[in-house]
């Protein structure tokens, strides 16, 4: 007899299951991420899971290029699952950006594949929220899209004592590529090597800046520039205190984002402890929307997400977000039905059919139970009502488990009564 192969049991690195406890808290996150989405007019949208590899090769970087989950398909195409929203929102624009009255505002929550060593604030398989404006490249947009990075934030009771917004201008570093006569075509791997300036160590970096014929001092000095010589920077902290956002926001000339289609103004958002990775990211990329459709649509752009593994990682790491989803999950809802009499069973299923579809969460014991195991059962659901069907009916007995009082309604009154809770 062969031993037993447990193997296909275990769950693959990298990936989740979600309980329904962990799914409610995952919901609970979701629903605030598109209530606010939607209170600053964005649409939201999606694409597939599958795309052709070359859509995330022609404008994506060297890193994730290597990080892609990468197949050949039956139909001998060469396909990878999506590692992140914006080349497929650039495909999308380039086919139908016409329709649409500019700027085009939309956002997406989805999940996305990297194949990278799973630990913490980074798997494999993923959820991001994605915003992004389309058709407009004026620092209100900019400034918009911070706005809304840093909601999605406070929604949940982050205040700035817990995050941060660190912003730059991409355009600065190859402002002094130029000036120190390196070629500007080599501008993405000397990014990479500002962009890893605070976790590697200084003999590292200053060795990879020699290559470039610079001294980790130069770049130091360089990171010292004052606020007002960055290009654009006035007028987008202008609009930054007209929305009563300055103090969210800092800036950062080691923010420069890894992705090569970034264009200009960049930004990322950390813990105030800097204990996670970036917990949001992202800016302008002008020139994507032209580079994925050939020159047939050109169009500038800029947009940011929010990973969901660092995010949640933060709200379950501070008491005070923690306590307030919580208890936002606890919260009783909906009703559960007793049948204290089992001839009215019937009546009893009519009624939660009537209460469901007027939008009530609704459940009952499957089965003929004791009043007392009913009432249990119901507390155990997260009912906020108990609803008792008995010799009353066509009355029934509606008690708020919480507060352990009743009232006597008719069965016509309670879509109203409860749907009204």
């Amino acid at each position: 007899m062969h031993p037993f192969d447990s193997s296909y049991m275990q769950r693959l690195p990298g990936f989740r299951d979600f309980y329904p406890e962990e799914f409610a808290f995952r919901n609970y996150v979701f629903e605030n991420w598109r209530r606010v989405a939607r209170s600053f007019g964005f649409l939201e949208y999606d694409g597939p899971a599958l795309e052709t590899t070359e859509l995330y090769k022609k404008k994506s970087g060297e890193e994730l290029k290597t990080q892609l989950f990468r197949f050949v398909d039956q139909g001998n195409r060469d396909v990878c699952l999506r590692p992140e929203m914006t080349p497929t929102l650039a495909r999308l624009l380039a086919a139908r950006s016409r329709e649409y009255r500019k700027p085009i505002k939309w956002f997406s929550i989805s999940p996305f594949f990297r194949f990278e060593k799973p630990q913490k604030g980074r798997l494999r398989e993923f959820y991001q929220i994605n915003c992004d404006i389309i058709g407009d490249d004026s620092p209100a947009v900019d400034a918009e899209l911070i706005g809304l990075a840093v909601a999605l934030h406070r929604v949940f009771g982050l205040t700035e004592s817990d995050f941060f917004v660190r912003v730059n201008n991409r355009n600065l570093w190859a402002e002094f590529l130029v000036k120190h006569q390196q070629p500007i075509d080599r501008l993405s791997e000397f990014l990479s090597i500002i962009d890893k300036l605070e976790r590697e160590k200084e003999e590292v970096t200053a060795d990879k800046l020699r290559s470039f014929q610079l001294d980790l001092a130069s770049v130091r000095e360089f990171l010292r520039t004052p606020p007002e010589s960055v290009p654009g920077f006035n007028a987008l902290f202008q609009e930054l205190q007209w929305r009563g956002l300055e103090t969210f926001v800092e800036l950062d000339l080691t923010i420069v984002r890894g992705l090569e289609y970034y264009t200009g103004f960049v930004f990322e958002i950390f813990d105030r402890a800097k204990e996670n990775r970036s917990l949001a990211g992202g800016g302008r990329y002008d020139n994507l929307i032209s580079t994925i459709s050939d020159g047939q649509t050109d169009l500038p752009a800029a947009g940011f997400a929010i990973g969901d593994v660092t995010f949640t990682n933060l709200l379950q790491e501070l008491d005070h977000t923690r306590e307030r989803i919580e208890h936002a999950l606890r919260t009783p809802r909906g009703a559960f039905i007793v049948v204290a009499d089992e001839t009215r069973r019937p009546e009893a299923l009519g009624l939660a059919q009537t209460l469901r579809r007027s939008g009530v969460i609704v459940d009952y014991s499957l089965n003929p139970a004791k009043v007392a195991r009913q009432f249990q059962q119901a507390e155990s659901a997260g009912a906020k009502y108990a609803v008792v069907i008995g010799q009353e009916w066509p009355q029934v007995r509606v008690k708020l488990l919480a507060e352990r009082t009743e009232q006597i309604l008719s069965k016509e009154d309670l879509p109203a009564v409860l749907g009204e809770n």
